[in-house]
């Protein structure tokens, strides 16, 4: 049975959360921690089922995320992003903003040990929440959340790179360090009958050439021209 304090606790998250839990003991499950069924005779299951189904529903939210934002990237250079976001750091770290450790029902021994802030704990329990707000409130929440909290806050903070949305705006901020830098883009050349081109395009930052890029349209060559040449200098990781 949920007490009192323990419904507002769940219900200041929900707020952080911006969802409210139709099972309100669905959300209190994501939350215990095996080492908590030692000590409470009322909890029963830990959290563990949960984390194993959020631990599936992240992975395939990130692998959607990564297939829309890279359309010209191979499963090869896709599964290596993927690792870089699904993993420990960046989980702990979303647990951490989202202040989930203040949630946890702990054993006494593991709390005593810093269990409220462990990495891995904290994942655990990040990807536990999510199975919880899968099954609760299906797949459109989950990714709303997850685009609202995780993949615009939390991975950004890590690998700010991964999810640039817009490689030209950024190549113009990282270069622009004053007013006389010029950046324009040209085309080298394109091929292809016309309902299948491909474009190939350079930047140049103050007439010298820094990047190519190829893409189905002149604005995706450009885009991935901006990225070459951020790689190039060093301004993101490839």
């Amino acid at each position: 049975m949920i007490t009192k304090e323990r419904k507002e606790l769940l219900n200041e998250l929900m707020e952080v959360l911006g969802y409210k839990f139709k099972d309100l003991e669905l959300l209190n499950l994501a939350f215990v921690h095996r080492s908590y069924l030692n000590e409470c005779k009322d909890a029963t299951i830990s959290n563990e089922r949960l984390e194993f189904l959020g631990d599936v529903i992240l992975g395939f939210i990130v692998s959607v995320e990564l297939y829309e934002q890279f359309p010209n990237s191979d499963e090869g250079y896709l599964t290596k992003i993927r690792s870089k976001v699904v993993c420990e750091e960046s989980f702990s770290y979303a647990a951490r903003t989202f202040n989930l450790g203040k949630y946890l029902l702990l054993g006494k021994g593991e709390d005593s040990f810093g269990g409220r802030n462990r990495n891995s704990i904290l994942a655990d329990t990040f990807e536990a929440l999510f199975g919880a707000l899968y099954l609760d409130g299906g797949m459109d929440v989950v990714t709303e959340i997850a685009n609202k909290y995780f993949f615009d806050t939390v991975v950004y903070k890590i690998d700010k790179n991964i999810f640039i949305k817009d490689y030209k705006s950024y190549l113009q901020e990282y270069f622009h360090k004053n007013a006389t830098t010029k950046i324009s883009y040209t085309l080298i050349a394109e091929r292809g009958p016309d309902h299948d081109k491909e474009f190939d395009m350079c930047v140049n930052i103050d007439d010298v050439v820094k990047g190519y890029g190829t893409g189905k349209n002149k604005k995706q060559a450009e885009q991935q021209a901006a990225r070459d040449a951020l790689i190039k200098s060093g301004a993101i990781s490839e």
